[in-house]
C-alpha cells in the first residue's frame, strides 16, 4: 500500500476519471471504476470519510419507515444491498435486532406494524439476518428489561445490520488502492480547469505541505456530498442549489447507563420523530436528530438542544435508567446531503425528504452524485460509472476494453480469508498466534473486530515489537501497533485521522482519549517526520475536536 506522500507524488498528468469527495460514495466510485480498468484519482480535501460517512446511524438498513410513505423501490433497493455487504464485508457489517415497542394509544396500532414486518421481510426476498418475530409485554421484559414497561401492547423484534461507517469507507477506498487507483487525503480542490466550456480537470493544493498539482482528466466527479453545491459553484458560479442540507446529532453513554442488547426504536413524545437508541459494544449511542441546516458546513456540533432532545426521547422509553447531560462521553453531528424537494421547501418536514439519490450531469460535463444512503453506495456508484463510461464513450475517450463491474462480488479486503460460518473466534485465535506474548484474548477479539482478517498483519508488527503492543488509554484494547498501521497503510495524516476514524478513541474512550494523545503524536513524529511545530498543530487540531463535541456543555450548565 503506497503512503500518503507516495499517493501525492503519484498525482498528476490525466486519468480517466477525478472523483472529487472521499466519502462514501466517493470512495465506492473509485473503486468501481479502477476494477473496471479506468484509471482513475480521487481528491479529499480533509480525511477520508471525515464528513456525513464517518457520523451516520452506522446502520446498514432497508429504512423500515419508508414504507410508511410507500418508497417501496428505495426499501427494495436498500435490502438488496444489505444483503451484498453482508457478503462482502462480513467483518463490519453485523446483523442486529431492532425492537419496535408499541404502546397504548400509540397512533401505530400493532397490527398495522406487524403487517409491515411481513412487508419488509418479504421486499428481502425474506433473505433478512433473520425473519422478525412479535414479542409478547412479558417476553420484551425478560429480552430488554430498560425498555418502559408501563402500557406496553407488544413488540416485533426485526432485523437489519450495524456497520463501523468511517471504517467501511476507509476499506472500500484501500480496494480501490490496491485495484490501482491514486487516492490523496488532505489535498483540496482549488479551482477546476475548464476548456471550451467543459471541466477537464482540477487545480489541488495539498493542506499539508501547501504543495500544489494540476490533473488533467477526461471525465470529473462531484462526489461531495454536503459540498455538493459549492463544489458545483467551482464551475458554475450561479449554480442554483439542488440540496436541503440537515443535521443528524448522535449522544454517546456507557453501556452500564443504557443497558441494551438490540437496537429500540423510539418516537420522540414531542414530535413522534423516529430515532434509535442501539448497544455499541461497551457503549450505547442514541440518535438522530434531523433539522435542517444553514451553517458553516466545516463548523459543526451538537448543541444543546439536540442534546436535550435526545434525552427526552431515552427519558421516555428508559424510565428506569435515567440519563443526564453529564453521562453524554461524545456527541457528533453529520449533514445529510439530501435532494431538496420540489416547490415550497418549508412544506416538506425534514424526517420526510427522501432519500432516493440523483445522477446529475452539467453542460459543463461535470457529473454530479447527490442525495442516498449509505446502505446503497456500492449501487450508486456503479451507477455513477455506468453514466462515466457513456461520456467518454461520447467522447471516443473511453479505453478498448472495459471489465463489467463486480463490485457487488469482490470482498473488501479484510474480508479476504474470512471464515465461510461467519466464526470471529477462528481470526482471534489466529491474531493471538501472529501476535504472540504481546497480544492478549481482549486485544485479539479488538484488532479482529476493527480489520479482519487483516488483523492477522497488525498483529505481526506486535510480534517483530513487542512495544507496539502497549494500549493507548490503559485499560482499553487499542494498542501503539494501530498507530503505525493507519500511517503506513491507511494514508492517516493526523491525530485527528487516527483518534476519529482509526481506533475510535474520540468516541468510546470516556475522556475521548486525551490521555493517549501524546503518545500518539510523538509515534506519528517519528514516523512521518513532523517537525516540533506540526506535532503541536495535529495535537491542537484534535483537541479543537473534542472541545467541539462538548460544546453542547456550556448551554447545559456542565
Amino acid at each position: 500500500m503506497p503512503s500518503r506522500e507516495e499517493m501525492w507524488a503519484r498525482l498528476g498528468g490525466e486519468v480517466d476519471v477525478l472523483i472529487v469527495g472521499g466519502g462514501i460514495n466517493g470512495a465506492g466510485i473509485a473503486r468501481d471504476a479502477a476494477r473496471r480498468g479506468l484509471s482513475v484519482a480521487l481528491v479529499e480535501k480533509d480525511d477520508l470519510a471525515s464528513g456525513t460517512s464517518s457520523r451516520s446511524s452506522k446502520l446498514i438498513h432497508g429504512g423500515l419507515r419508508y414504507l410508511e410513505s410507500y418508497e417501496f423501490s428505495l426499501v427494495f433497493e436498500a435490502v438488496s444491498e444489505r444483503r451484498v455487504l453482508l457478503d462482502l464485508a462480513p467483518h463490519l457489517v453485523h446483523p442486529l435486532g431492532f425492537l419496535f415497542p408499541v404502546y397504548k394509544g400509540s397512533r401505530k396500532k400493532l397490527g398495522v406494524i406487524r403487517a409491515g414486518m411481513w412487508l419488509y421481510d418479504g421486499l428481502s426476498l425474506f433473505r433478512s439476518p433473520k425473519i422478525h418475530k412479535s414479542l409478547s409485554p412479558g417476553e420484551v421484559a425478560e429480552l430488554e428489561p430498560a425498555v418502559k414497561q408501563e402500557g406496553l401492547r407488544g413488540a416485533p423484534l426485526y432485523f437489519d445490520c450495524a456497520t463501523d461507517d468511517a471504517r467501511l469507507t476507509l476499506e472500500v477506498a484501500l480496494d480501490a488502492t490496491h485495484a490501482g487507483a491514486t487516492v490523496v487525503t488532505h489535498a483540496k480542490v482549488e479551482s477546476f480547469i475548464e476548456e471550451n466550456g467543459r471541466v477537464v480537470g482540477a487545480k489541488i493544493r495539498s493542506s499539508r505541505n501547501g504543495q500544489e498539482k494540476t490533473v488533467r482528466a477526461k471525465v470529473v466527479v462531484n462526489a461531495t456530498g454536503p459540498w455538493t453545491d459549492l463544489t458545483r459553484r467551482l464551475s458554475r458560479g450561479d449554480a442554483s442549489p439542488i440540496l436541503r442540507v440537515t443535521k443528524g446529532v448522535h449522544i454517546v453513554v456507557e453501556h452500564d447507563k443504557l443497558p441494551i442488547h438490540n437496537a429500540v426504536v423510539c418516537f420522540h413524545p414531542k414530535d413522534d420523530r423516529v430515532l434509535f437508541a442501539i448497544p455499541w459494544g461497551d457503549r450505547s449511542y442514541i440518535g438522530t436528530t434531523d433539522t435542517d441546516f444553514d451553517g458553516d458546513l466545516d463548523d459543526l456540533y451538537a448543541t444543546a438542544d439536540d442534546v436535550r432532545y435526545l434525552l427526552e426521547a431515552a427519558a421516555a422509553y428508559f424510565p428506569e435508567h435515567p440519563l443526564t447531560a453529564s453521562d453524554v462521553i461524545a456527541t457528533w453531528a453529520g449533514l445529510r446531503p439530501l435532494i431538496a424537494p420540489e416547490g415550497d421547501r418549508e412544506g416538506v418536514s425534514e424526517s420526510k425528504v427522501s432519500r432516493e439519490h440523483q445522477i446529475l450531469v452539467g453542460e459543463d460535463g461535470l457529473i454530479t452524485i447527490a442525495g442516498g444512503k449509505l446502505t446503497t453506495f456500492r449501487r450508486m456508484s456503479a451507477e455513477v460509472v455506468d453514466t462515466v463510461v457513456r461520456l467518454l464513450r461520447l467522447a471516443d475517450a473511453a479505453p478498448r476494453e472495459l471489465a463489467e463491474s463486480r463490485s457487488d462480488r469482490v470482498p473488501l479486503p479484510g474480508a479476504l480469508g474470512w471464515p465461510e460460518n461467519d466464526d470471529p473466534t477462528k481470526v482471534v485465535a489466529r491474531v493471538r498466534e501472529t501476535g504472540g506474548a504481546a497480544i492478549d484474548e481482549k486485544i485479539a477479539a479488538h484488532l479482529t473486530s476493527v480489520y479482519g482478517m487483516v488483523a492477522i498483519q497488525v498483529a505481526g508488527l506486535c510480534a517483530a515489537d513487542p512495544s507496539l503492543a502497549t494500549p493507548l488509554v490503559e485499560g482499553r484494547p487499542e494498542i501503539l501497533a494501530q498507530v503505525d498501521w493507519a500511517v503506513h497503510r491507511e494514508l492517516a495524516a493526523s491525530v485527528s485521522d487516527v483518534m476519529i476514524r482509526r481506533t475510535q478513541l474520540y468516541f468510546r474512550d470516556v475522556d475521548q482519549g486525551l490521555s493517549a494523545v501524546p503518545a500518539v503524536a510523538d509515534r506519528m513524529a517519528e514516523l512521518l517526520r513532523w517537525t516540533p511545530e506540526e506535532r503541536e498543530r495535529s495535537i491542537a487540531e484534535y483537541v479543537a475536536e473534542v472541545e467541539r463535541s462538548r460544546r453542547f456543555r456550556a448551554g447545559l450548565g456542565i
